[in-house]
């Protein structure tokens, strides 16, 4: 075993600067110091810290949906490098065996690449067995607080170490598993989904969702995110100079308005209002503004595009004058922000009350 301790995050492929910026910025406000490695198209960052201490401080004291990049997180309690092929399993319970307070469960994982996930079969594998000496040595038990990882690199490679449950990821590798429903317009009705998996608890959703709530879908065609908000109970205006799908339009619950959605104003106040339209991202931050300060709608949920080099302080620029904008117009609203598994070159905001 090598000793390397700090905290290892998943993120999207392609977004290990921002990600590495990121969990920098967010510890360096904790007090904590650190360096990243931050391997190109790795689907991963280690942030190296002095100790497990430091990288425990932030972990416990971060939350995790205010972080953006980041799909998943532990606190690294080591390496295990040279694991032999015939009995990784002993050398990662000695390195879990520092550990004093227990899991409720463990999860094995490979970083989001293609590469890794050749090693699917080996995590299924050493699962059980893992699983059983851990408990066998009393590291998991039923009632913790934490949950044990292990990130397979190779086949004889793996990270190590622990999350607090309530402060991570409910998904392995933060990944939502959908399906994709068939009577859906496009795949990007996943997105809108897993949005709402993300950002709403079980009673926000109860209260955000009720049979006969109006929406209003921007930038809509063919009807991705129509059809979740239809599917949900709720009658939508979908505003788009594009056609939508038939199906869609043939149960009565959507009205289409060919209009261009920067210039499109509401009758009437709606619940909610959802956008993914392709403009840049400060742009799309000041038309949302519009509608939450001039009360056109309660809740929406939109998407913020990356193209450009400097992706991470895009967010926060825009992020902080939808917030200034809030505070401002003394809106007690929460915002939240995150880079989904369905996202591409973007990330997904919600807003809506506390």
């Amino acid at each position: 075993m090598t000793e390397s301790v700090g905290l290892f995050l998943y993120c999207r492929l392609g977004f290990e600067t921002e990600c590495a910026a990121e969990i920098t910025a967010l510890a360096r406000a904790q007090g904590v110091e650190g360096f990243c490695k931050a391997k190109p198209e790795s689907a991963y960052v280690v942030f190296q810290t002095a100790d497990v201490e430091s990288a425990l401080k932030v972990h416990e004291n971060v939350a995790f949906t205010h972080m953006v990049f980041a799909r998943q997180w532990f606190v690294m309690l080591g390496l295990g490098r040279d694991l032999p092929v015939t009995d990784r399993v002993s050398g990662l319970v000695t390195g879990f065996s520092t550990w004093a307070h227990g899991a409720a469960e463990l999860i094995i994982e490979t970083p989001d690449t293609n590469e890794a996930k050749e090693l699917s079969a080996l995590c299924r594998t050493i699962e059980k067995p893992l699983e059983g000496q851990l408990k066998r040595a009393g590291i998991l038990k039923g009632k913790s607080a934490w949950r044990a990882h292990v990130c397979f690199l190779s086949g004889s490679a793996a990270y190590f170490g622990v999350s607090v449950v309530r402060n991570s990821s409910a998904w392995r590798m933060g990944i939502p598993r959908l399906r994709f429903p068939s009577s859906a317009p496009s795949r990007s009705a996943l997105k809108l989904e897993e949005a709402f998996l993300v950002f709403l608890s079980e009673s926000e959703t109860t209260r955000a969702f009720r049979a006969g709530m109006r929406a209003v879908d921007l930038g809509a065609a063919p009807g991705g995110w129509t059809w979740q908000l239809v599917h949900r109970g709720l009658y939508v205006t979908a505003v788009d100079n594009g056609p939508m799908d038939e199906r869609l339009m043939a149960g009565g619950e959507v009205e289409h308005i060919r209009a261009d959605g920067f210039y499109y104003r509401p009758a009437q106040p709606v619940e909610w209002m959802v956008c993914d339209i392709a403009e840049k991202p400060r742009r799309v931050a000041g038309l949302l503004v519009h509608w939450l300060t001039e009360g056109w709608c309660q809740r929406t949920v939109f998407n913020l595009k990356l193209p450009m080099k400097k992706r991470y302080q895009e967010v926060e620029l825009c992020l902080d004058m939808v917030r200034q904008a809030l505070m401002e117009a003394e809106l007690n609203m929460v915002v939240r922000c995150k880079q989904l598994y369905h996202d591409r070159e973007e990330v997904t905001v919600y807003v809506g009350p506390r």
